[in-house]
C-alpha cells in the first residue's frame, strides 16, 4: 500500500506558523522600506550604493525575530539592542570600505531613529491583531488535559497563560483518587479516562493533551482508540513512540515539550499554501469549464423533472455539517437519516445521470464549494451524514479523516476506491488511504492526485 512509497514519513517538524512567516520578513522589510522613505524625504536618488546597502541590510536581518508573543517592554529592548548591533556592524563596514560619504547625514539620522520605532510599532499592532483574532468565537478552541498530575497542571498553565493561543482550558480527566492528584487539579477534574471521548463530542473539544506517565501505556492506547472516534486533535506530553501517528509534530507550550500525535497537516503556512492553491486552481478551472457547466445543467434539466443542483448534507472539517453541491443524477434526492448509496444499474439513476457520474461531471459544482471554503480540491471525499454516523462506529479512527476539509478528489479515489463502498471492508480500505494522505500531505502530492484524477475521468469505469 501507500506506506511502502517514498512519501512515507512518520514525524514532521511543525510547519512555520503564519505569524512566524510574517515576523521573518517584517523586520528586514521595515528596515529597507524606512531607508527608502528617508531617501525620498530628502530628495535623494536610489543609486548603486543605496541599493547595495538595502540588499546588505535585508540579508543581514533575514529572518526577523518573532516578537509577537513577547511583552512590549521586552520586545522594545530586544529591537533596540539588535538595531544597535546592526548599526555598529554597518558603520565598521562603511569605515573599512570608505563608503560612508555616499549617504547624506540627515538620511542616516532619520533612518537610525525611525526604524526601531516603526519595528516596535508593528510588533504592538501585530499583538493587538493576534489578541483580537484569538478572542473571536470562531478562533477559540476548547481543550482538556488527561492526567491531573504536576505535568498536567504545567500544560494547563501553558494553555491558559498565553493570551494569543486562542484556547479555552476546560479541565482534567484522571482515574486516580484525589490524594494521588495535584491539589490544584482536583477541583477541575471532569471525570475518568472513559469519559473523555463522550465529553469531547458533547462539548466540541478540539484538543486533548495526554500527560499520563509512560507506565500507563495500555490505558493510553485504549484512550486513543476512543478519542479517535471524535474530531479532537490529540497531543501527548512528551513521548508517544510505538503508537500510530497522524502528522506527528514536535511543539512546545511556553517551553513545555509537546508531541502532536493526531493532527491536521494544514496548520500555519501549510494552511495558507493549501488555501491559496485551492482558490487559484478552482477559480481558473471554473472559468475554463463554464461552457461545460452550462451544457450539463441544460442536460440535467431536460433529462428528468427536478432541480438542476442536488444539495446534500455532509460532514466537513472537524465533523461540522456542510452542504455539498452536485449536478442531480438521480430521480430521488436522499438527504435524510438513511441514505442508500448508488450501485451499479441503480434504477434511480437517469440515463444522462449515468453519463455525468461516469465522467465525474456531476462533481463540477463542488468547485464552488472550494471557493466558499467548505471543501478543498484534494482531500478525503465527503460522505453523507447518515453514512458517517454508521461507519464511525464500525471503523477505527474513521473520524480522523475529518481533520482536513473534504475534497473533490482524493488519494483513495486515484487508487481504485472510487464509487460504491458496498461492504465495511471496502470503506475501511478507503479510510486507510485517506489517513495515508493526512500522514504524507505535500503540495506535490496534491498535484499528482489532480493529474491522476484527470486521467481517470477519461479511462475509469468504476463509478456509476
Amino acid at each position: 500500500m501507500f506506506e511502502d512509497r517514498t512519501y512515507k514519513r512518520t514525524f514532521y517538524s511543525a510547519p512555520q506558523s503564519v505569524t512566524s512567516l510574517v515576523a521573518a520578513i517584517l523586520e528586514p522589510g521595515i528596515t529597507v522600506l524606512t531607508f527608502y522613505l528617508c531617501m525620498l524625504y530628502s530628495n535623494e536618488q536610489m543609486d548603486r550604493p543605496a541599493v547595495t546597502l538595502c540588499f546588505l541590510v535585508f540579508a543581514m536581518t533575514l529572518p526577523g525575530a518573532n516578537r509577537f508573543r513577547d511583552n512590549l517592554v521586552a520586545a522594545g529592548i530586544d529591537i533596540l539592542s539588535s538595531w544597535i548591533t546592526l548599526l555598529v556592524i554597518l558603520a565598521a563596514l562603511g569605515f573599512a570600505t570608505k563608503s560612508l560619504h555616499y549617504f547624506e547625514n540627515d538620511v542616516l539620522i532619520n533612518w537610525v531613529v525611525i526604524t526601531p520605532v516603526l519595528q516596535w510599532a508593528m510588533v504592538w499592532i501585530g499583538k493587538m491583531i493576534l489578541k483580537r483574532a484569538s478572542a473571536m468565537p470562531d478562533a477559540r478552541r476548547a481543550a482538556v488535559v488527561v492526567g491531573a498530575g504536576p505535568l498536567g497542571v504545567k500544560v494547563a498553565h501553558g494553555l491558559a497563560d498565553s493570551e494569543q493561543n486562542g484556547v479555552d482550558f476546560l479541565g482534567y480527566f484522571d482515574d486516580r483518587t484525589d490524594d494521588r492528584l495535584d491539589q490544584e487539579a482536583t477541583a477541575r477534574r471532569l471525570g475518568g479516562l472513559r469519559d473523555v471521548a463522550a465529553y469531547c463530542m458533547q462539548h466540541n473539544v478540539r484538543e486533548v493533551y495526554i500527560t499520563l506517565p509512560l507506565g500507563s501505556q495500555p490505558r493510553i492506547v485504549e484512550l486513543l482508540e476512543q478519542v479517535q472516534g471524535t474530531t479532537a486533535s490529540l497531543f501527548f506530553v512528551p513521548d508517544v513512540f510505538g503508537i500510530s501517528i497522524i502528522q506527528g509534530r514536535l511543539q512546545d507550550i511556553n517551553g513545555i515539550p509537546v508531541v502532536g500525535i493526531c493532527e491536521t497537516p494544514f496548520t500555519g503556512t501549510n494552511e495558507l499554501v493549501k488555501r491559496i492553491s485551492d482558490v487559484v486552481l478552482s477559480t481558473l478551472i471554473l472559468i475554463l469549464i463554464t461552457p461545460v457547466l452550462l451544457v450539463v445543467a441544460i442536460g440535467v434539466k431536460l433529462s428528468s423533472p427536478g432541480p438542476t443542483i442536488f444539495k446534500q448534507r455532509r460532514n466537513g472539517l472537524d465533523g461540522e455539517e456542510i452542504v455539498v453541491y452536485k449536478f442531480r443524477s438521480m430521480t430521488t434526492q436522499d438527504n435524510g437519516s438513511v441514505v442508500r448509496q448508488a450501485s451499479k444499474n441503480d434504477a434511480r439513476i437517469t440515463p444522462f445521470g449515468a453519463f455525468i457520474r461516469r465522467t465525474s461531471l456531476d462533481e463540477l459544482p463542488q468547485f464552488v464549494n472550494v471557493l466558499q471554503g467548505r471543501m478543498s480540491i484534494v482531500g478525503p471525499r465527503p460522505h453523507a451524514v447518515a453514512h458517517n454516523e454508521e461507519y464511525r462506529r464500525l471503523i477505527k479512527a474513521y473520524m480522523v479523516r475529518h481533520k482536513v476539509k473534504p475534497g473533490i478528489t482524493g488519494w483513495a479515489q486515484v487508487n481504485g476506491h472510487r464509487g460504491e463502498t458496498a461492504t465495511v471492508e471496502k470503506m475501511q480500505a478507503r479510510v486507510e488511504y485517506d489517513l495515508e494522505y493526512l500522514r504524507n500531505w505535500s503540495l506535490g502530492l496534491d498535484l499528482q492526485i489532480i493529474v491522476r484524477t484527470i486521467r481517470l475521468v477519461f479511462f475509469d469505469r468504476q463509478a456509476f
